[in-house]
């Protein structure tokens, strides 16, 4: 499951990587060939992006449970 001190490159790996990737992209983190993402977590770059921490984790844990 991911919360906000999930780590970026963790998140990645926990299901399918490109549909993972494409919810990081469509709302605005680049982040993903950032080095940061291997050390940043999804709480930390969603502050530093503006984003809405709750909505991207739940709209990623949906994707993971989803497959």
């Amino acid at each position: 499951m991911v919360t906000k001190d999930t780590l970026i490159i963790d998140v990645l790996h926990m299901g399918d990587v490109q549909t993972l990737a494409g919810i990081f992209m469509s709302n605005g983190m680049g982040c993903l060939g950032c080095a940061m993402a291997h050390g940043e977590t999804v709480g930390e770059a969603c502050q530093v992006h503006g984003i809405d921490a709750d909505a991207l984790i739940e709209e990623l844990n949906k994707a993971i449970a989803n497959g």
